[in-house]
C-alpha cells in the first residue's frame, strides 16, 4: 500500500522495523533510518524480509529532507529522541509528507516537555494538506485511547481519569532504565503537575504515594504520582474532565539510586567543567547504565498499564478500568526486545495503520483521543496488544 520511513534505531526502533514487516500488506517498503548505520543494518538482519537502511543525522533538516526526497514515503514513523520532533515535522512539511511520532517534543537544554511546540505546526500542516499524528505509543498513546473509549461506549461524561503505569518486570542490574536512560531520568525528576478543578497543581517529583492492586495476578504495588503528557491534551480535548492523575510504580531499590544520583549531580542537564572539557552529567552517566535494547533477555515479569475513567452514565457515577497487560518474555521471543519497547512500538505501527488505510485521516495536528478509538483498538489486538476492560468494582479514588 505504503513505503514508511522510520527514523531511529533503538529498542523501540526495533519493535517498530519488525511490526511493519509483519504487514506488507500496509507496508510496502520499509526504511530504517539512524545516525548509526549499524544499527539499522543490525535490525534489518533480524527480519524475514528485506528492508532499506540509511544513515541520516535527524537534527539535520537539509539531511533529512534530502533522504525524503529520495525515498519518497507517504509516512514517517519518529522514533527518535523527542528532543528531534521539530526537525522532523519540519522536513515532513518542506517534502510534503505525513508524521507520527510517539513522544512530544522537549528542548535539549530544558527538562521541560509539551505539546505548545507541535501545536503550533496546526495550520502548516493544514495547509499543506498534511497530517502529523501526536503521541502514538502507549502512554501517551493507547492511554489517550483508553480515554477516548471509556468516553464513547461507558461514560455519558467523563469527570476523573487516573492513568496507572506498572512494570512489574525485572533485569537483575543494580540500576537501569528500560527506555533512554537521559529521557527517562529527565521525565521522572521533573517538577509533578496533575489536573484538578480547571488548572495544573504542581508538586515535587514522586512526593504523592499510592498502593494500587494490579489485576490478573500482578497484585499491590506502590505508585508514585509525576506529570505525564497526555494529561495535557485530554484535559484539553475532553473539557469534562475536572481531576487528572498520571501514576507510576517504582521499586525501592530504582528511587534509592535516583535519589543518590541525584544527589551528587549526575542528573544534571546542563554542561560542567571536566578535565579541560565540557561534558552533560547525565549524558555521562547515559554511557555508564546498561542499554535499554540490552534488557530484552534479561526482563521477566510484565506490565500493565491501563486508565480509570470515571464520571455519569445515565445519570448516576460510574467508573471502568481500561487496561492491556503484557509480557517481557514474550515480546522478547517474538521481537527481541522487552515489553517497555514493545508497547511503544506496536501503538505507533497501528496509528501509521490507521492513518495509510484512511480510518483516521485529516489535515493537521492531531492527539489520539481525536479520532474513533474502536477501530485503532481492533487492530492493536490484532498486532499483539490485547485490551481489558472493567466497568464497576472497588478501584480506589487516588
Amino acid at each position: 500500500m505504503s513505503k514508511v520511513l522510520i527514523i531511529g534505531a533503538g529498542g523501540i526502533g526495533q519493535v517498530v522495523t519488525h511490526k511493519c514487516a509483519q504487514r506488507p500488506d500496509i507496508f510496502t517498503e520499509i526504511t530504517l533510518a539512524s545516525r548509526t548505520l549499524a544499527k539499522c543494518d543490525a535490525i534489518a538482519a533480524q527480519l524475514a524480509i528485506p528492508i532499506r537502511t540509511a544513515q541520516v543525522d535527524a537534527d539535520n533538516v537539509p539531511e533529512l529532507v534530502t533522504l525524503i526526497r529520495v525515498l519518497q514515503p507517504k509516512l514517517v514513523i519518529n522514533v527518535a529522541l523527542p528532543y528531534q520532533d521539530l526537525h522532523i515535522m519540519d522536513a515532513c512539511l518542506e517534502t510534503g509528507v505525513d508524521y507520527l511520532d510517539t513522544a512530544n517534543y522537549e528542548p535539549l537544554d530544558l527538562a521541560k516537555f509539551e505539546y505548545s511546540w507541535q501545536w503550533a505546526y496546526q495550520e502548516r500542516f493544514r495547509a499543506k494538506g498534511l497530517m502529523a499524528l501526536l503521541g502514538s505509543g502507549f502512554d501517551p498513546g493507547v492511554t489517550n485511547v483508553y480515554t477516548a473509549l471509556a468516553a464513547k461506549k461507558y461514560l455519558d461524561l467523563v469527570e476523573e481519569i487516573d492513568i496507572i503505569d506498572a512494570n512489574a518486570g525485572s533485569h537483575g542490574h543494580p540500576f537501569a532504565t528500560n527506555f533512554n536512560p537521559e529521557i527517562n531520568i529527565r521525565e521522572v525528576t521533573a517538577m509533578c503537575r496533575h489536573w484538578e478543578d480547571g488548572r495544573f497543581v504542581e508538586s515535587q517529583p514522586l512526593a504523592t504515594k499510592r498502593t494500587f492492586d494490579f489485576p490478573q495476578g500482578l497484585g499491590p504495588m506502590n505508585i508514585y504520582r509525576l506529570y505525564h503528557e497526555e494529561m495535557e491534551s485530554l484535559v484539553k480535548h475532553l473539557p469534562s474532565i475536572k481531576k487528572a492523575q498520571f501514576w507510576m510504580t517504582f521499586s525501592d531499590n530504582y528511587l534509592k539510586h535516583l535519589e543518590v544520583l541525584q544527589n551528587v549531580g549526575m542528573t544534571r542537564i546542563d554542561e560542567v567543567e571536566f578535565q579541560g572539557q565540557k561534558i552533560v552529567p547525565i549524558r555521562f552517566l547515559k554511557a555508564l547504565l546498561p542499554d535499554p535494547g540490552s534488557l530484552g533477555p534479561l526482563t521477566k515479569g510484565k506490565t500493565c498499564i491501563g486508565v480509570i475513567a470515571r464520571g455519569l452514565k445515565e445519570g448516576k457515577r460510574k467508573q471502568v478500568y481500561i487496561y492491556n497487560i503484557c509480557d517481557h518474555q514474550e515480546c522478547y521471543r517474538e521481537v527481541g526486545s522487552q515489553a517497555i519497547s514493545y508497547t511503544t512500538g506496536v501503538p505507533a505501527v497501528v496509528g501509521a495503520i490507521m492513518m495509510l488505510s484512511g480510518k483516521w485521516r485529516a489535515p493537521g495536528v492531531w492527539n489520539m483521543e481525536q479520532f474513533d478509538p474502536e477501530p485503532f483498538l481492533e487492530v492493536l489486538d490484532i498486532m499483539g496488544l490485547s485490551t481489558n476492560v472493567v466497568e464497576g468494582g472497588e478501584w480506589p479514588e487516588l
